[in-house]
């Protein structure tokens, strides 16, 4: 059995990397645990909202090293092709999770972060220590945080409310070559999803959808179903049309829940999208990902530096300031996914946003944040 007393944290993707990153810098004892090998491609829309980019660069992860594609426009159509646009009120970047994971996966071993790659299948606490079981060792800490994604089987393991629900959404995503603007993150309705399409880095286009599985399951595979549900979005079907898949198949994940989920359980702090996970047409993912690292990151260091400060105050801290952050911006998100599945209300939406300008960066704005702040 080996001992780290800091911290260790379970899963590597942008959430768990950060909070690694953020911890070792100020010179915690990490490690973390991730069963995948870096680099490796993810389901994801793989847009960011610049309110991330102090936090990046305070933890001296200057991003424009990986030549990101610049976005400051958005663009929204409804199933039958109608438009309304908007200028971004903070604008953003696009880049791959193969590029950007990598990325800060090499900060974290530079920052002396210790990474094991190795599947958790339990953790258990005890006597105020966490017990930590791999497939191939046992580690104990005084503090874990849950980075593990939208869906895993340790969320079974915690008997997680969330996982004992089916959900009924799927996401597809991959990268095409082709010609679409450098600068625009498009969001396109079909029925039963919406598909997000927006440049990376090296000129690629990622495209990334969300489906609902009763729809889909009535199409022999991907193509079938493209072609008989997207391609009704006239837009949907030129860019579909004008663009080369890169991958050799797209890549798939089911069982999407937006349920809502704890900020702690079992003791564990959870981070990213373990701790909630917002619509991906609100296209601010990755953002509330890294920026959970940083409120989490924050209240274990204040745990540390204050002897006087409990678990449960540790606990209730970091629930109250996820909430003050992120809970509105859930909420959003689950509104609009509601509005946006009724062909009706989201031509209406659409018809009203193209009159009014003014009105598309307001409601931008409701599941997007200020740029933070450092303390």
């Amino acid at each position: 059995m080996e001992t780290n007393k800091d911290v260790v944290i379970i899963g590597g993707g942008l959430a768990g990397l950060a909070a690694a990153i953020h911890l070792s810098k100020m010179n915690l004892h990490v490690t973390l645990i991730e069963k995948s090998s870096y680099p490796k491609h993810k389901v994801c829309g793989e847009y960011i909202s610049n309110e991330i980019l102090p936090y990046l660069k305070w933890l001296d992860a200057d991003v424009s090293e990986l030549k990101p594609a610049h976005i400051s426009k958005f663009e929204f159509s409804s199933n039958d092709g109608k438009t309304a646009s908007a200028i971004l009120p903070l604008g953003g970047f696009g880049i791959s999770r193969y590029s950007l994971d990598d990325f800060l996966y090499q900060k974290a071993l530079s920052n002396h972060c210790r990474i094991i790659k190795d599947t958790v299948i339990d953790v258990s606490f005890k006597n105020d220590l966490f017990t930590i079981t791999t497939s191939s060792q046992i580690l104990t800490s005084k503090i874990v945080l849950g980075a593990f994604g939208k869906r895993s089987n340790l969320d079974q393991v915690l008997n997680r409310n969330f996982i004992h629900k089916k959900s009924p959404w799927l996401a597809v995503k991959a990268h095409y070559s082709g010609t679409t603007a450098n600068d625009l993150v498009a969001l396109h309705n079909f029925k039963g999803g919406y598909c997000g399409v927006s440049k990376v880095e090296n000129n690629v286009i990622n495209i990334c959808y969300l489906a609902d599985y009763a729809t889909f399951k009535q199409y022999k595979n991907i193509e079938d179903y493209q072609q008989n549900v997207l391609y009704k979005n006239k837009h949907l079907k030129s860019v579909f049309k004008n663009s080369t898949l890169l991958f050799d198949k797209p890549l798939t994940i089911s069982q999407i829940s937006f349920d809502k989920k704890q900020a702690v359980e079992n003791h564990i702090l959870m981070i990213g999208d373990t701790a909630g996970l917002i619509h991906p047409l609100c296209g601010n993912g990755m953002a509330m990902a890294i920026h959970s690292a940083k409120i989490a990151s924050e209240s274990i260091l204040d745990y540390y530096s204050n002897k006087e400060m409990s678990r449960i105050i540790l606990e209730k801290k970091y629930s109250k300031e996820w909430k003050k952050h992120f809970g509105k911006r859930l909420f959003m998100g689950r509104i609009l996914a509601q509005i946006l599945t009724h062909k009706n209300i989201t031509n209406i939406l659409v018809a009203i946003t193209a009159s009014f300008p003014g009105l598309l960066p307001i409601i931008i704005k409701q599941t997007h944040g200020k740029p933070i702040t450092i303390k």
